[in-house]
C-alpha cells in the first residue's frame, strides 16, 4: 500500500553544484538577499501611518489616499510573478538590479507626488520594484545551498527579511509624527541605489549553469528582449501539494493580519494611545516574533528531514520537512490570537497592554513556524521552479489578504473582537489540518499531478 513514507529521492552523490561557493561567499550572499528581502515588507508597512499626513498634504479624504494601500498590495502581487518569470530565463543578478532601479524611481516618484493620480501611479512603480525580494531569495538561496542545509538558510533569510513588518509602522509612525513622509520615501529610494551598486558591484551570478532559457539560445545578441508569460508560475498550483501548502499558509498569514491590521483601532483605543510612534512600536514584538520562529524552526526542518531519511535507511519523502508545523499551527497560532481578544475584552491597564504584545509575539512565532517549512517544501519539491512556486504563492496570499483585510475592521464592529479572534483562530486550525493531510497523502498527490518535482537527475 502506497503511504507517505514512499520514497520520491534516494541519496546520491550529486553535490557538486553546491559547493561552487565558498561558506564565506554563501554568507556574503545571503546577507545580500535578506537585506533586500527587508524591502517589500518595509515599504508596505511604513505606508499606513503615513496616510493622515498624506491626506493633509494632499488635501484628500483618508479614505482616497488609502488606496494606494490597495494599489500596493495589487502591485506586490502581479511584480512577484513578472519578476520571477522573468528569472527563468534572465539571470538573478539582472533581476535584482532592474527590480532595485524601478523601487528608486518609484520611491522618489511617490515623494515628489502633488496629487492623487501621481501618487498611485508611482507608489505602484515602487511596490513593484521590490516586489520579487522575497521569491528572487529564495531561488538564490536553492541554487547555493543543499537540501539538507536549506531549511536553516531560509528561516535566516526569512527572518531577516520579515524584521522589515516589525519596524515598518514604527519608522512609518515617527516620519509621520517629527519628520516628514516625503523624505521617508527619499530615504527608500538610497537604500534601493545603495543595494543596486552593492549588487552590481559584489553580487555573484547563482542560477545553476546552462538551465536559464538564455543559456539555451544558439547565438544571443548583446540586447535580447523575451515575452515571458507573467502568469505562468500559477500553473503550478494545480498541484495538489503545492495547492494545500499555499492554502494553509494563506490561512496562516490572515490570522496575522487579524491581529496588526486593527491595531491602532484595538490596542490605541483599549489602551489609550494615540502617538502614531508608539503604536508603531507595539509591531516590534511582531518582528522579534518573526525571527525567532524563523531561525527555530528552519534548523528543526533540517534535523527532522535527516532524522526521518536516517530512519528510512537513506529514503527522502519531502513531506517530512512539514511535521514541525503542529506546535506553531495547532496550539501557538489559534491560542494567542484567541487570547488577545479576550484580554483586550477583559483585562485593562498596563497588565492588560503587556499580556496582549505577549499575544503578538506568540502568533508570529507560531506563524512564521509553519511559513517557513512550508516554504522551505515548495524549494525542495519543485527545486527547478522554487522562485516561481513562491512567487505564485506569495500572489495568492495577496489576493486573498487584500479581501480579508478589509473584512477585520467591520467584522469586529459588528460581532466583537471576540468572536472575530475566534473565527481566525478556527481559520488557522483548518489550515493545520490541510498540512496533516499533505503529510499523509503527499505522495499520492504528487503521483495524480507531476508539475516537474525533484527527482535523482535535477536534485
Amino acid at each position: 500500500m502506497v503511504s507517505e513514507e514512499s520514497p520520491l529521492l534516494v541519496v546520491t552523490a550529486h553535490e557538486a553544484i553546491y559547493d561552487r561557493f565558498v561558506p564565506d561567499q554563501k554568507r556574503w550572499i545571503v546577507f545580500h538577499v535578506s537585506f533586500v528581502g527587508l524591502l517589500p515588507l518595509l515599504v508596505q508597512g511604513t505606508f499606513v501611518p503615513s496616510i493622515s499626513q498624506m491626506a493633509k498634504d494632499l488635501g484628500l479624504m483618508h479614505a482616497v489616499v488609502s488606496l494606494a494601500f490597495s494599489v500596493s498590495i495589487l502591485g506586490i502581487g502581479i511584480g512577484a510573478l513578472v519578476w520571477t518569470a522573468y528569472l527563468s530565463f534572465y539571470r538573478r543578478r539582472l533581476m535584482y538590479l532592474w527590480g532595485m532601479l524601478f523601487l528608486c524611481i518609484g520611491s522618489c516618484g511617490v515623494a515628489l507626488s502633488t496629487s492623487l493620480q501621481s501618487l498611485l501611479f508611482w507608489r505602484f512603480v515602487q511596490v513593484f520594484g521590490c516586489a520579487g525580494a522575497l521569491s528572487l531569495g529564495a531561488g538564490v538561496i536553492g541554487d547555493i545551498y543543499k537540501l539538507e542545509e536549506r531549511g536553516t538558510v531560509l528561516g535566516v533569510f526569512f527572518g531577516v527579511s520579515l524584521l522589515g513588518n516589525a519596524v515598518a509602522p514604527f519608522l512609518g509612525g515617527a516620519a509621520t509624527q517629527y519628520w516628514s513622509w516625503r523624505n521617508l520615501h527619499y530615504s527608500i529610494g538610497v537604500w534601493g541605489l545603495v543595494k543596486m551598486l552593492l549588487i552590481y558591484l559584489s553580487f555573484p551570478e547563482t542560477s545553476h549553469p546552462g538551465t536559464l532559457g538564455i543559456d539555451k539560445l544558439p547565438s544571443r545578441r548583446w540586447i535580447y528582449i523575451k515575452w515571458v508569460n507573467p502568469l505562468s508560475s500559477l500553473w503550478l498550483l494545480w498541484s495538489p501539494n503545492l495547492f494545500a501548502v499555499m492554502l494553509a499558509s494563506a490561512l496562516m498569514a490572515n490570522v496575522a493580519y487579524a491581529l496588526l491590521v486593527p491595531m491602532a483601532y484595538t490596542i490605541g483605543v483599549w489602551y489609550g494611545i494615540t502617538n502614531e510612534a508608539i503604536i508603531g512600536a507595539c509591531f516590534l514584538q511582531n518582528g522579534l516574533g518573526s525571527f525567532t520562529g524563523s531561525l527555530v524552526t528552519g534548523r528543526l526542518s533540517d534535523i527532522v528531514v535527516r532524522r526521518w531519511r536516517d530512519k528510512r535507511r537513506g529514503v527522502w519523502c519531502p513531506e517530512d520537512r512539514l511535521r514541525v508545523t503542529w506546535i506553531g499551527g495547532l496550539f501557538s497560532v489559534p491560542l494567542s490570537v484567541g487570547a488577545s481578544g479576550l484580554i483586550a475584552t477583559y483585562i485593562g491597564g498596563l497588565i492588560g497592554l503587556a499580556l496582549n504584545l505577549l499575544c503578538l509575539y506568540a502568533n508570529e512565532v507560531g506563524v512564521d513556524s509553519v511559513m517557513t517549512p512550508i516554504n522551505s517544501y515548495i524549494m525542495d519539491t519543485v527545486h527547478s521552479r522554487s522562485a516561481e512556486a513562491t512567487a505564485a504563492c506569495m500572489a495568492s496570499w495577496f489576493l486573498t489578504m487584500s479581501a480579508t483585510t478589509t473584512l477585520i475592521i467591520p467584522s469586529i464592529e459588528h460581532i466583537g473582537v471576540v468572536w472575530t479572534d475566534i473565527i481566525a483562530a478556527l481559520l488557522a486550525v483548518i489550515g493545520q489540518w490541510i498540512i496533516f493531510l499533505t503529510i499523509r497523502y503527499g505522495d499520492r498527490m504528487r503521483a495524480s499531478i507531476d508539475v516537474g518535482f525533484l527527482t535523482m537527475e535535477n536534485n
